[in-house]
């Protein structure tokens, strides 16, 4: 008896000294010490206020490609085409009708001096021949005509000059001037190896490249959706991006996600891929940069669902059917009751039915 009673005493002790400090639970605080360091494996990887600058740009499907013709002569001896524009000056000819100017090279081959001169074929002669031939029309209408032919534009220099798709097989097409391969270069690769090319049909040809849309490097926001189907979202990356942009383009967290989240990323050589947890509340609540990682290329950021409504959700899908069943029993049940109820009452008798 004496040992319950020493018992009895401690637990009573006990008690009362948690009434005297009172019952109070405190969520725990949260610790920015050793205990909320990231794993090593992680500290170097780019995030807000260190971020890197991404590799040199290599192109690849279905990058767009902004290329500009600057110096486009081509191969002598040119032959003029339809669409070309030539300059002639003509001296010796009627004084009330000039002939001096740009005069292009319409469809059928033909430049046309005007009235009372009348057309000139010139297509598929070179500029000395093309002048040649103009001299010669013009001995029917005065006696000593000269005149000069330069070549003004190419119609061919308007296929140099725009916006190209970089096709899946790897090529972009510069009209006649045939397709060129380009995947897997860089910038300055792909001007060398599209003057390269030019340079079988133009004299010295120099161009001007650049990248008008970055359609080929993405990374994806994928939104666990708790029993109701995922969404995945792909955006190109401008090599700025953080974990807290790529969740803005998506408008930020659904109803159905938790606060779970992280980042997948991509290794190369067979190793396995480096998953790397974000901590929503560190970015978000406290400005943390810790975990606020830079996005890159092909990353995947995966918010997960919230357990409890991927649960409500599989109870709903199983229990849907039986609330159907039941609903239409209840139903049937009901109508049968009021339609037997009121035959039963009047005995048949439609006097007593109310009919």
């Amino acid at each position: 008896m004496s040992h319950i009673h020493g018992r009895l005493g401690k637990l009573l002790a006990a008690l009362a000294s948690i009434s005297l400090v009172g019952c109070q639970i405190a969520p725990p605080a949260r610790d920015s010490g050793p205990a909320y360091r990231l794993p090593p494996v992680f500290q170097t990887v780019p995030r807000e206020l260190s971020k890197v600058s991404l590799p040199e740009y290599v192109i690849e499907p279905p990058d767009i490609l902004q290329i500009e013709g600057i110096h486009i002569v081509p191969r002598p001896p040119y032959r003029l085409k339809t669409l070309d524009v030539i300059t002639v000056e003509a001296t010796g000819v009627l004084p009330e009708e000039p002939i001096a100017g740009l005069y292009s090279v319409e469809p059928g081959g033909v430049v046309n001096l005007g009235a009372p001169y009348g057309a000139v074929k010139v297509a598929g002669l070179t500029v000395d021949e093309a002048r040649a031939a103009i001299l010669k029309h013009l001995e029917g209408f005065v006696n000593e005509a000269d005149a000069t032919v330069a070549l003004a534009q190419l119609a061919a220099s308007q296929q140099i000059f725009g916006q190209f798709l970089v096709a899946p097989d790897g090529t972009v097409t510069l009209g006649s001037y045939g397709s060129i391969y380009v995947v897997g270069k860089t910038l300055a690769q792909a001007k060398l190896a599209v003057e390269t090319h030019l340079s079988q049909f133009l004299e010295n040809p120099e161009i001007a490249l650049n990248i008008f849309a970055f359609n080929s490097k993405v990374y994806y926001v994928v939104l666990q959706g708790a029993g109701l189907g995922d969404g995945v979202f792909r955006f190109p990356i401008t090599g700025n991006e953080t974990v807290l942009d790529a969740i803005s383009q998506v408008q930020g967290l659904e109803q159905v996600s938790s606060k779970k989240i992280w980042i997948s990323r991509p290794s190369r050589g067979g190793r396995p891929p480096q998953v790397m947890p974000v901590d929503w509340f560190a970015i978000t609540e406290e400005a943390g940069v810790q975990t606020n990682y830079q996005v890159l290329p092909g990353d995947r950021i995966f918010i997960a669902e919230d357990k409890l409504i991927a649960w409500d959700t599989k109870i709903a899908k199983f229990t849907a059917p039986l609330e159907r069943v039941m609903g239409f029993t209840l139903l049937g049940t009901g109508t049968a009751t009021r339609l037997s109820g009121r035959v039963l009452q009047g005995g048949g008798n439609p006097r007593n039915q109310g009919f």
